[in-house]
């Protein structure tokens, strides 16, 4: 059963991510479009603390939004892999294009001078995937990284995706995690009533 759930996830990256072969300013502006609706919405006003993350190439990239952010005075984070835990934890960035550097897998991390920024007083997840669905579910690339990460937070998590990333459906398996909230260029749907801190 694991091994069909594994394979059927599998299957389902090389769809999404052969559906995600766009030209570069298809995603630029679909970017743009998502970074309007999240600047609109009640739960980003209120937010305080935000853990953004490094776009890789066809995923939804905001940038833009986190310089932003640190312009109106809220926190902003960005992940960093842990090598002593294998696993990724928080860390506060005041400067994004001087601190944030290449880490072990290619993705843009802070810099070691980054203090941690604990997990507990983070209002708003901005998370990454392959695919999602509108019920919360989300398919990552496949190492777990993010889903362990999200398994200790208690803010509001949200999925960022391109329109073209949501699917019906996801298979999941026990120790993938739900999504508070999905946002793509078109819409942001809320799952859960998760209020912001």
């Amino acid at each position: 059963m694991k091994e069909n759930l594994a394979l059927a996830k599998e299957q389902l990256r090389r769809q999404l991510r052969a559906e995600n072969k766009r030209p570069e300013a298809e995603w630029a502006e679909a970017s743009k479009q998502i970074a309007l609706r999240i600047k609109e919405h009640p739960v980003w006003r209120k937010s305080r603390s935000v853990l953004f993350y490094a776009a890789l190439a066809g995923e939804p990239d905001l940038r833009g939004l986190c310089h932003e952010a640190l312009k109106s005075g809220k926190i902003a984070g960005f992940p960093r892999y842990v090598e002593a835990t294998d696993s990724y934890v928080a860390f506060q960035v005041a400067e994004p294009l001087q601190e944030l550097v290449p880490g072990r897998f290619g993705v843009a991390e802070p810099h070691l001078s980054c203090a941690e920024l604990p997990l507990n007083v983070l209002d708003l997840i901005f998370v990454p995937g392959i695919g999602f669905t509108f019920a919360g579910a989300r398919l990552g690339r496949g190492k777990g990284y993010y889903d362990r990460l999200l398994s200790t937070i208690s803010g509001i998590r949200c999925g960022v995706a391109f329109d073209w990333q949501i699917v019906a459906e996801l298979p999941s398996e026990a120790h993938d995690i739900r999504l508070d909230c999905v946002v793509t260029p078109s819409q942001w749907r809320n799952i859960t009533d998760q209020p912001v801190k």
